[in-house]
């Protein structure tokens, strides 16, 4: 066998060494390792993607909790009423449910003795040194009180007060360029009696007398009325302190007893008046 360069085996002559085989099996065990990183990256993945949907799921769901079935917003985003206070931070106010009484009237209380009890006299109830209507004033001459009322009457009148039960005739005199005008004012316990002594009307009260005025209206004609307000009928008579006749065209002494009268009506609603604010006062005092 010859030794010289260039043999087979490389410069030198030495022998290299020769691959050595694979090995299969580990080769095969490194295959299936690398594959379950795979799967299990894979499933961790698919995990980690699940709960990422789930917290987009949750979130939808809690920010769909203030939308009604139809989408929208439910009573414009207003809190529910669990979510109210259940009272209010301030008291309301609350109210009576009992009604203030009404306020007391005038004529009621004149009509009847009962609620009438101001103190009444002629002077208290002409307290005026005159009485006046529109432009026309009268100067008061006179006034006089009685309980036995046929006695300050003429006539018939004396009966009719007496049997409607009147407790008090109140009179007074006013005069005016030569008319002198007597008004009297008979109490009565109520409206009703009052109403049919004025019904009943016959001439007269008598005229009085007195502050410069002589008799008048005795024995000559006069002009008399009669007329009723509450518990109280009032007539007058009226006519000429010369003693001179009242002719039915006569307008001074009739137009002096409407006057008169009228100065009358009003002095006695005004009584009732008077009462019903006091009335008033002392409700509204009792209820505070």
């Amino acid at each position: 066998m010859s030794f010289g360069q260039g043999g087979p085996y490389g410069p030198g002559g030495s022998q290299a060494p020769q691959p050595s085989t694979p090995d299969w099996a580990a080769l095969a065990d490194q295959s299936a390792a690398r594959n379950r990183r795979r799967k299990l990256l894979f499933i961790g993945g698919g995990a980690l993607a699940t709960a990422a949907v789930a917290a987009i799921v949750a979130t939808a769901v809690v920010s769909s909790g203030h939308k009604d079935s139809g989408g929208g917003d439910s009573a414009g985003g207003l809190p529910t009423p669990q979510d109210l206070p259940s009272e209010s931070a301030t008291p309301e106010p609350t109210f009576s449910d009992v009604a203030p009484p009404a306020p007391p009237k005038p004529l009621d209380i004149i009509s009847s003795a009962r609620r009438d009890r101001a103190p009444l006299s002629a002077g208290s109830l002409f307290p005026d040194k005159s009485a006046a209507k529109d432009d026309r004033s009268y100067t008061k001459a006179a006034s006089a009180s009685t309980t036995s009322c046929s006695a300050a009457t003429q006539g018939a009148l004396g009966p009719v007060l007496a049997n409607n039960g009147c407790r008090k005739l109140l009179r007074a005199t006013f005069t005016r360029d030569g008319v002198a005008v007597t008004v009297g004012v008979a109490v009565f316990d109520g409206k009703a009696a009052a109403e049919k002594a004025k019904d009943g009307y016959q001439p007269n009260v008598a005229s009085l007398s007195g502050g410069g005025v002589p008799a008048f209206c005795r024995r000559t004609a006069c002009q008399s009325s009669a007329n009723a307000i509450g518990r109280y009928a009032y007539f007058t008579i009226s006519g000429y302190t010369s003693g001179k006749a009242v002719t039915s065209s006569d307008t001074a002494a009739l137009q002096a007893g409407r006057d008169v009268a009228d100065y009358t009506f009003r002095q006695i609603l005004a009584r009732g008046s008077a009462q019903a604010s006091a009335e008033a006062a002392s409700a509204a005092s009792a209820a505070n």
